[in-house]
């Protein structure tokens, strides 16, 4: 038995068709994690979706910022941007039965010693910090105020944790950690405009930013953690128990597979 993790697949259905086969992927006995993002933006979305949905008893995922885009768009709390490709999937005749299931998928996932999030972990918060709180999203993207939490979700303020945050904003700042991140300072202020390799210069007026896994006192220091979001990476982090997997595959590069088992990757294309 082997546990495979993809990287950001983004509607890009035949490379991933392509991974499973190079790793002769059986679902009889083997797994896959995603760490999100399974559509937009490339040609396949609904094939990818539905590919999940009739494997949901061999993966498990958690949700991307594209997948909780989705679900706004869908239930008519924000309206499809220009780059989007949506329209195979809520066009599909079975829409309501996968988008209901990515409802009740988590935004954090830990197992044996791992951590699976989207886009990753604030230095300020613990791993216990990161699935409680990640509850917390959960539970209202299930319950009764979904369409509400999915409305107010858009948006970079507030741009640092606090214990005393409640409601929805509370709610936006725990989705833009573990779905958006990429550069915070040390206390956790997200920049949420540098996306490259660099930060942009002063895009947090004075303040130093640096990838949220490069702070040297971040509480999940040592620990394993498994993420996707930052394709600009290509993959590569400075620490050998971060573990970047999207590679781009929807910007024309490769799609990832990481064996937990052995450490090996393995790539499209």
């Amino acid at each position: 038995m082997s546990t495979y993790v993809v990287g950001d697949i983004q509607g890009c259905f035949e490379p991933f068709q392509c991974l499973l086969e190079q790793v002769k992927f059986n679902p009889d006995k083997d797994r896959l994690w995603s760490v999100g993002d399974l559509i937009n933006r490339g040609p396949g979305n609904i094939e990818v979706l539905r590919w999940f949905y009739a494997h949901r008893d061999n993966i498990t995922m958690v949700l991307g910022n594209h997948d909780l885009h989705l679900m706004a768009v869908s239930c008519g709390a924000r309206k499809p941007s220009r780059n989007d490709n949506l329209e195979d999937i809520l066009g599909a005749p079975d829409r309501e039965q996968l988008i209901e299931w990515l409802h009740f998928q988590p935004l954090a996932h830990f197992e044996n010693g791992v951590t699976m999030v989207h886009a990753g972990i604030p230095p300020i918060w613990t791993v216990q910090d990161a699935l409680e709180r990640a509850w917390e999203v959960e539970n209202a993207l299930q319950g009764a105020r979904c369409k509400e939490f999915l409305t107010e979700m858009y948006g970079n303020d507030p741009y640092v944790w606090d214990d005393s945050l409640s409601g929805m904003t509370r709610l936006r700042v725990i989705t833009n950690y573990l779905t958006r991140m990429r550069y915070c300072t040390r206390k956790g202020k997200l920049d949420l405009v540098s996306k490259g390799p660099q930060p942009i210069p002063d895009a947090m007026a004075g303040k130093k930013v640096a990838p949220w896994f490069s702070h040297k006192r971040r509480l999940t220091k040592g620990q394993t953690i498994i993420f996707g979001h930052w394709a600009s990476l290509k993959g590569m982090t400075d620490d050998p128990n971060t573990i970047g997997l999207d590679t781009g595959c929807v910007w024309g590069n490769t799609l990832t597979f990481y064996e937990l088992e052995t450490g090996r990757r393995f790539t499209s294309g």
